[in-house]
């Protein structure tokens, strides 16, 4: 365990990330890399024979499934074993960019975003299971390279683009009204990195690659519309506007990630109640990727140079020195059970008891 107070300092880098919760395995179940705290991690397996290096975003779903956005395609996990769902000629391969999963009252959904367009499919999923892939040749898309998609308890799935944000609600599609705030141009020149609605799922945060945080939300039956961005020169205290993740607490507290800290905000009124937390305060680098709570409360921030986890009064931190399989963290998920997920460029690393487990 690592306590950090560092200088700030400044990087520049652009990163992708979105990223939901899973559960535990036992530790007999796996044949990973077990080591505490204080031991230096092993080897990645997944006890499986699936080779993962980059783990994008992962989720879990009804039946506890855990599922990973990787380089080789989207692996689950049951609990017991490990697939690669490359039989599946339905369900998009190569590029993945998020998964995203939505309790659709008709049956649980799987949503994948990638170049080719927003695939959903009905859970479970097997090598016959069918999904469809919205692209502008067959939906009103605004484009066919999906960035990320977004859910909450909302009926509407937020949809971002490299030309703005589309939304399906109930198989209606959504018409956008938000070129008063923001155009095609403004999305293709600073490109979507993060996405994230709040608890009812009818307003969506959209962070970007240098303009701040626009905000969507659905604005009457048929329409969405824009509101005012967060960005610096709103005025809002945000370190940087080179957003790199978002999270929203249960609280309904909003967690913004970039390239220079961290801000939170807290309430519904835009220019007040921030705050900014970088390495000066105890944050192990200021290069935000990836945003988590788990059960206990405590914020768990995933960092080009390992995970800092705030408490709200205290910050540790963790690199590989005392496990983690990469100080690369591209995703972080909580699951039912409080064991912490952490996906990065090197494989998958648990967290739970006060030890870490390499895949």
């Amino acid at each position: 365990m690592k306590n950090t107070l560092r200088p700030r300092n400044r990087l520049t880098a652009a990163a992708i990330i979105i990223v939901i919760g899973l559960i535990s395995m036992p530790e007999n179940l796996v044949n990973g890399q077990i080591t505490t705290v204080n031991d230096l991690p092993g080897k990645q397996s997944n006890g499986g024979g699936i080779s993962v290096k980059n783990v994008n975003s992962v989720i879990v779903d009804n039946e506890n499934i855990k599922w990973f956005c990787t380089d080789v395609g989207i692996v689950s996990f049951d609990g017991n074993n490990w697939k690669l769902h490359d039989d599946n000629k339905s369900l998009p391969q190569q590029n993945l960019k998020s998964l995203t999963y939505v309790a659709n009252p008709e049956g649980p959904e799987l949503w994948i975003a990638s170049p080719d367009g927003a695939t959903v499919a009905r859970l479970p999923i097997d090598d016959q299971a069918e999904a469809i892939t919205y692209s502008p040749e067959n939906a009103p898309l605004l484009s066919q390279d999906v960035l990320g998609i977004a859910a909450g308890k909302d009926t509407i799935r937020w949809i971002g683009t490299d030309k703005g944000v589309s939304a399906l609600s109930n198989d209606k599609w959504l018409t956008p009204d938000y070129d008063g705030y923001y155009t095609e141009g403004m999305f293709m020149n600073y490109p979507i990195t993060s996405m994230a609605t709040n608890l009812k799922g009818d307003s969506l945060y959209v962070g970007t690659e240098g303009i701040g945080v626009f905000r969507v939300y659905r604005d009457n039956l048929d329409g969405i519309s824009g509101a005012s961005v967060y960005a610096q020169w709103g005025p809002i205290d945000l370190p940087s506007d080179y957003i790199l993740s978002i999270f929203i607490a249960p609280d309904g507290t909003k967690w913004f990630g970039t390239e220079e800290g961290i801000a939170r905000h807290t309430g519904n009124n835009t220019l007040d109640n921030w705050t900014v937390y970088t390495t000066y305060d105890g944050l192990i680098d200021n290069f935000v990727q990836a945003i988590s709570g788990d059960k206990k409360g405590n914020i768990w921030f995933g960092t080009k140079a390992g995970i800092s986890v705030f408490t709200g009064s205290s910050w540790i931190s963790y690199t590989t020195d005392n496990g983690l399989a990469s100080n690369n963290i591209l995703s972080i998920a909580t699951d039912n059970n409080g064991v912490v997920w952490i996906g990065t460029d090197a494989g998958i690393t648990s967290y739970e008891n006060e030890k870490f487990i390499n895949y």
